[in-house]
């Protein structure tokens, strides 16, 4: 998420819900790259997760906060087998807890190494930082790197993906950070950044996503015209809501639909070819064919 502060969820309803229609030519299944099941109301989870058959969505990935969303978040891979695929880590925008909570974590995260597709989210605070600059508040950003350099090691250590919030200047941070470790497996959901930046990940190797707002944001659509078509994915971040044609609407990961249609407009593709595009990027990345 942009950042920890998840908005009171939208009634969901017929009303709310995306319009999107599928037809032949856009047959390949979808993949939510990135969202935060376990934060949406546990009676909203389950309405959510059962509809995503009829919506063509074949997987997620169920992005963590902390340790207690780890844990709901394998509750819910648990229950839904194939469908949630959970990562496990602490999302950077909010305090860190004490060293010994952390010692928790990944002591919880090791003995769940199996289940856990991806580190993830971890990254570092930039808009918290913000927000505390602006303010004229100091913030010691020092801890947040050691403990995003804990997770790379560990990510290394046990050959996972990394699921990284890291926008603008600390894409860089975190770039350094993966090349010491040599961690190659790097998705930046929802990014934003210098075109040095850009240029950097994309050589190498590492992962962007592409959330709804791809069909409005001038500078997530300029990402989607110049980053690699084999290193992109689609995700919604849920539930974070999102403006133009969805303002007002529950976050839903049939939203990625609509994320790859823009994609097609805007690069002039054919979108019976970018679909399925979108969809072994993703499966590649998270491994899933070995789940």
């Amino acid at each position: 998420m942009n950042n920890v502060k998840v908005p009171s969820a939208l009634k969901w309803n017929n009303a709310t819900k995306p319009s999107l229609k599928l037809d032949a030519t856009a047959s390949a299944p979808l993949i939510d790259a990135h969202i935060h099941i376990d934060s949406y109301p546990p009676e909203q989870q389950e309405l959510l997760l059962a509809s995503l058959t009829d919506s063509s969505v074949e997987t997620i990935i169920a992005v963590s906060m902390h340790l207690a969303s780890s844990q709901a978040n394998l509750r819910l891979a648990e229950r839904w087998p194939g469908l949630v695929r959970p990562a496990f880590g602490f999302h950077p925008e909010q305090p860190l807890p004490s060293q010994a909570e952390l010692d928790l974590l990944f002591d919880w995260m090791n003995k769940h190494i199996e289940q856990m597709v991806a580190v993830g989210e971890v990254g570092l605070p930039y808009y918290n930082r913000l927000e505390a600059e602006r303010s004229g508040a100091l913030f010691d950003l020092a801890p947040y790197i050691a403990l995003l350099e804990r997770f790379i090691r560990f990510a290394r250590k046990h050959n996972k993906p990394i699921v990284l919030h890291a926008v603008y200047e600390d894409a860089d941070i975190a770039c350094d950070l993966l090349e010491r470790h040599g961690v190659t497996q790097a998705h930046f959901h929802w990014f934003k950044g210098s075109a040095a930046t850009i240029k950097r990940m994309a050589h190498n190797g590492y992962y962007v996503s592409f959330t709804p707002d791809l069909l409005y944001e001038e500078e997530i659509r300029s990402l989607a015209r110049q980053y690699p078509s084999n290193q992109i994915m689609a995700e919604t971040d849920g539930p974070w809501p999102f403006e133009g044609a969805f303002t007002g609407q529950q976050t839903h990961p049939r939203m990625t639909a609509d994320v790859i249609r823009a994609y097609s407009e805007l690069t002039n593709q054919d979108e019976a070819a970018v679909r399925p595009l979108f969809y072994e990027n993703t499966r590649r990345f998270y491994s899933l064919s070995n789940l």
